[in-house]
């Protein structure tokens, strides 16, 4: 699958550095040539000659030992590459590159290349949230680097969070999109909503959802990455923003309302994944609300619907919807393609273990207005996106 491709993987001193070795090994088993930097505290965790035996290649540790080869090693590797991994990527690797700071073989590796270089980030939950190291993700977003998003869940200093490096399968399956990417979205203009709604009660309280926007930004990103024009209107996430793709920010419904309207007519393909509130207080107070006995009670009067206001408008478009359910979940989905004048709708079980709101994984049943039902098990989020776009292609295709 990657025949000729030259990958140069750059293994720094994380605790997921065991995971460097499979990934070097799924990279082998698709045909990619593998070269491999390792920093200094990495070979303090593994032995070189490790990632030597599974990359069949010499691997590069320091950059003033002797030269294996004639020509300068690390503007030579960086001149070779067609992408550039580095996994697992530390704060210490992604502050040096942020900040242009080269003083060892990887990060002046990274600089001298003009290979696609992508970070996939492992590294404990706090350190992962600081402010100044999403400020240097953000930076090199902004520069044309590229992240894999870290996955949740038990580290191994014993937190629970946001940190563990990705699983190995969708590093790979990254990489291969990276350099060898399906770009049959060239010329097709695509609008996704993701993330929940804020309806403010006051100046400190509002009401709001679960959704973390994950579903909806992986969708702008596979489309970005298959070659379409993506508008991401997208409510508070603690997200990054896919590369390649405008990302216009909301908080409310009404506002979320007003983006997609100002956009949606040059789009030719639509998909709804936010999670938009229902309902919105009748008034917001301007000060803080007091306690005053023991019950408050809210007048919440109803949002547009902008899905259904969008079937109305869809002409030609493809329009898509969601619909996450707790009960009677085709029925319902079934009910809102027909109302809401959809192609297909994504519906899914919010109750069920890994789907739904703040996780990796999903689990979803696709039904088109055909009354074609597709169920999807439990899979990576980006996945399912691919899954999506697949369809949309399809009915592209069907129109011509």
């Amino acid at each position: 699958m990657l025949e000729g491709i030259n990958v140069l993987l750059g293994v720094t001193g994380g605790i997921a550095i065991y995971k460097a070795c499979d990934i070097v090994s799924g990279l082998k088993k698709v045909n990619a040539n593998v070269d491999v930097i390792m920093t200094e505290s990495a070979t303090k965790m593994i032995r070189p000659g490790t990632f030597q035996a599974l990359s069949q290649n010499a691997v590069i540790t320091d950059t003033f030992e002797t030269p294996r080869y004639w020509n300068i090693e690390h503007v030579s590797l960086a001149q070779k590459a067609h992408v550039l991994l580095v996994a697992p990527a530390t704060a210490n690797i992604i502050g040096k590159v942020a900040n242009g700071i080269a003083d060892d073989m990887l990060s002046t590796t990274i600089m001298a290349s003009t290979a696609k270089v992508v970070f996939a980030p492992a590294m404990n939950t706090k350190m992962y949230e600081n402010r100044i190291v999403q400020q240097n993700i953000k930076k090199l977003i902004s520069l044309g680097y590229r992240f894999i998003e870290p996955a949740s869940g038990r580290l191994a200093c014993g937190d629970v969070g946001t940190g563990k490096l990705a699983d190995v399968d969708k590093i790979l399956e990254f990489v291969i999109d990276t350099v060898k990417p399906n770009r049959d979205f060239v010329g097709i203009k695509i609008l996704v909503t993701a993330g929940p709604t804020r309806e403010s009660i006051d100046p400190v309280r509002f009401i709001s959802n679960h959704s973390t926007g994950k579903m909806g930004y992986s969708i702008a990103d596979a489309a970005s990455a298959r070659g379409a024009e993506v508008i991401l209107i997208s409510g508070p996430t603690n997200l990054l923003p896919p590369v390649g793709v405008k990302l216009i920010k909301i908080n409310t419904a009404l506002e979320m309302y007003d983006m997609v309207m100002n956009n949606f007519k040059e789009q030719n393909v639509i998909i709804k994944s936010a999670a938009v509130a229902d309902y919105r207080p009748e008034t917001i107070s301007a000060r803080k609300i007091k306690k005053r006995g023991d019950n408050l009670n809210l007048t919440l009067v109803r949002n547009p619907d902008i899905l259904s206001e969008l079937g109305k408008l869809k002409e030609n478009r493809i329009l898509v919807g969601f619909a996450a359910e707790s009960d009677n979940i085709i029925k319902n989905a079934k009910n809102k393609i027909l109302k809401k004048n959809l192609d297909f709708i994504v519906a899914n079980d919010i109750t069920e273990e890994g789907a739904g709101f703040g996780t990796d994984t999903n689990i979803v049943t696709i039904i088109d207005r055909n009354n074609k039902i597709e169920k999807i098990e439990k899979t990576d989020k980006m996945d399912i996106a691919h899954l999506i776009l697949d369809k949309v292609k399809q009915i592209t295709e069907h129109r011509v």
